[in-house]
């Protein structure tokens, strides 16, 4: 039986988190094995405990947390990672990330992996389309990044526009086309 691949779920603090779930389920469905990191600011939104009671894992959400084992975590949660899935993704995680700044544990994750890096923008529409934001992204994708989304649909700020997380179906497929 071949072994299940290592899905690294990086969680922000975006209103979509809540749909982080429904992705975390869905690849679990699909037979992955799912670790999830938080961002110090996407606690405030979701408490760790929901991610891990999902997972069966525990959530990783501190990058001076004393570990379990004695590891490195930013380097081994990188280098177990067959996918880093950054969703959802907000304009700060994917500047930090396109300036290498690594001041997380998620950001250091993702500077010390060689696996694939898919990450799903959630925003608002101001945000997502800012030139900056847009070269960031640009920058990413030029370096081997991944992206899927946004959406148009009903943002936070109650207006409708392109900024909402893609559907958990289509980032999961996208997933699955990577690691397969």
């Amino acid at each position: 039986m071949p072994e299940k691949k290592n899905v690294i779920l990086g969680v922000t603090a975006s209103i979509a988190i809540y749909k982080a779930c429904d992705v975390l389920r869905r690849l679990k469905n699909e037979g992955f094995a799912v670790g999830v990191i938080m961002t110090p600011e996407a606690e405030k939104f979701i408490q760790p405990l929901l991610f891990q009671s999902l997972s069966g894992n525990k959530v990783y959400h501190g990058l001076f947390q004393e570990p379990q084992d004695w590891e490195i975590e930013h380097v081994s949660l990188a280098e177990k990672a067959d996918l880093v899935l950054i969703a959802p993704a907000t304009a700060n995680i994917i500047a930090k990330i396109a300036a290498g700044i690594c001041d997380d544990l998620l950001t250091c994750v993702c500077s010390a992996t060689k696996a694939p890096i898919l990450i799903s923008p959630a925003m608002n529409e101001n945000m997502y389309q800012n030139r900056i934001t847009q070269e960031n992204i640009r920058k990413l994708k030029s370096a081997g990044f991944r992206f899927v989304g946004p959406i148009k649909g009903r943002l936070a700020c109650g207006k409708v526009g392109l900024g909402c997380l893609a559907e958990a179906e289509t980032i999961v497929n996208e997933a699955k086309k990577i690691l397969r």
